[in-house]
């Protein structure tokens, strides 16, 4: 099975960017759909931005313009770079890989950013 194991966050000040990573274990060219979600303490787990297998891509209203999500299937990775990135920007952020029947998470990164 999949493993997804994501990094590249970390602590940034307000306007700054972070380009994170998701590497799979094994091959993405297949799955439906790569996204990223974010969860900030005590709020619900949300989605920041997606893209599907032919290369769609959908967003939170609160990162468009800011955010692009990327995958390189040669490399079995996707990358969300996050430019302007505001204080409400913090949480842990976390990949996921979804299909027709099955959903995998990887362990998440912490984003910080600071005012």
């Amino acid at each position: 099975q999949v493993q997804l194991v994501e990094s590249g966050g970390g602590l940034v000040q307000a306007g700054g960017s972070l380009r994170l990573s998701c590497a799979a274990s094994g091959s993405i060219f297949s799955i439906n759909r790569m996204g990223w979600y974010r969860q900030a303490p005590g709020k619900q787990r949300e989605l920041v931005a997606g893209i599907t297998r032919g290369g769609n891509t959908h967003y939170a209203d609160s990162v468009k313009g800011r955010f692009t999500i990327s995958r390189d299937n040669a490399k079995n990775t996707v990358y969300l770079q996050m430019n302007s990135l505001k204080p409400e920007d913090t949480a842990v952020y976390y990949c996921n890989a979804q299909d027709t029947d099955w959903a995998l998470w990887g362990q998440g990164t912490q984003v910080t950013v600071s005012s």
